[in-house]
């Protein structure tokens, strides 16, 4: 126990070193030239809007009160620009509280473009509201679960994401960061010991084995990476020469990794329970108790990759059914491919752990031979 808690502060330390470690990307800002600040909207102007259906497109006019920044108290007109998006569009209403960009000359304001609801309050109540949920209910482990979460978003912003902007291999460079991220998490669950040697060893075969069924069945799907998210915009952001299908690679083992040390943890846990309360348990029959658990776990981890992928792509899902396309062309679609491929790489790398991991942690943890 006493280990445990002695990683907590050289966690602290890591966690301070990415805060303040530059990305190389700190000059590439969109806004740098401008006052970003958040406003509240006093008077709302819809004349200019145009309405065609569904879709609104045109100008709202705004007059907004800046509640901090170098204007801060002062009030001025701010552009909300419609294009026609129901995704990226708001129409805001008096009373809103808005992020919203100003621009200047000295002490002039020269035009103030209104970007999106102001969240950044909520969210860090919500982030808040869950560490402290966390360290209440579970105390010392919550506490390290609340930093495991900290440093994972810290090494996915700082070092991981910048590596793949910079050109790096994705799926070399992927691999190593969760590799490091894995050891770091493991570490504050279990300290230094026989455990976080065989949770470790489990979860990097079946993310290893993951990574590779990514690369094989891209290739053989032919799915190219610009099926991801806002790929295309990344490319006309000045990237071209960034290779899409890697970083899609790289993304599948990403997506797989939490998934993947969760059961490692929950079997070589269950193997460790088993043997610390019969010391004279064989490693055979550690093993096996590994099994019988990993049989369990296997059942419900592979249906909760496959809930979590189609929550993502209900909406695609309710359009295929409601336009009547048939089945076969639903699975040949591009963008079901990369979820069947998320699934499948996902599952097949549980699948690689269980069994691994619980021959690693019965043949470690037993004491007595067989």
């Amino acid at each position: 126990m006493k280990r445990k808690f002695f990683a907590i502060p050289v966690i602290l330390v890591i966690i301070a070193i990415l805060i303040f470690i530059p990305t190389g990307f700190e000059g590439a800002l969109q806004f740098k030239d401008a006052e970003k600040c958040k406003a509240v909207v006093l008077e709302v102007n819809n004349s200019s809007l145009i309405d065609t259906g569904l879709i609104r497109t045109g100008q709202q006019i705004c007059l907004v009160k800046f509640c901090d920044g170098k204007f801060k108290g002062q009030s001025a007109e701010g552009w909300n620009m419609l294009g026609g998006s129901l995704s990226q569009d708001k129409i805001f209403r008096k009373g809103d509280k808005v992020q919203c960009v100003v621009h200047y000359d000295t002490d002039e304001i020269l035009s103030v473009n209104l970007i999106d609801y102001y969240r950044l309050n909520g969210e860090f109540f919500l982030a808040l509201a869950f560490a402290l949920f966390l360290i209440i209910f579970a105390r010392g482990i919550g506490l390290r679960s609340v930093l495991s979460f900290v440093i994972t978003v810290l090494v996915l912003w700082k070092i991981m994401v910048p590596l793949f902007l910079k050109g790096y291999n994705p799926i070399l460079c992927g691999f190593i960061v969760i590799a490091v991220m894995t050891f770091v998490i493991l570490f504050l669950v279990y300290g230094m010991n026989k455990r976080l040697l065989s949770s470790f060893c489990g979860a990097m075969s079946g993310i290893l084995f993951a990574m590779m069924l990514s690369v094989i069945c891209s290739k053989v799907f032919r799915i190219h990476g610009a099926v991801m998210a806002n790929s295309e915009a990344l490319l006309y952001s000045g990237f071209e020469n960034l290779n899409l299908t890697q970083i899609f690679m790289a993304s599948v083992c990403i997506g797989a990794s939490g998934s993947v040390m969760d059961l490692s943890v929950d079997i070589t846990s269950a193997v460790y329970e088993v043997v610390q309360n019969c010391p004279e348990i064989s490693r055979i029959c550690a093993i096996k108790s590994g099994m019988n658990v990993a049989q369990a776990a296997m059942g419900t981890m592979t249906t909760t990759l496959l809930l979590a992928y189609s929550g993502t792509c209900i909406a695609l899902l309710m359009t295929f059914m409601a336009q009547g396309t048939p089945i076969y062309n639903i699975l040949n679609n591009n963008v079901v491919a990369v979820e069947i491929i998320n699934t499948i790489a996902g599952s097949f790398g549980l699948a690689m752990t269980a069994p691994l991991t619980a021959v690693i942690s019965g043949s470690l943890l037993a004491k007595k031979k067989n």
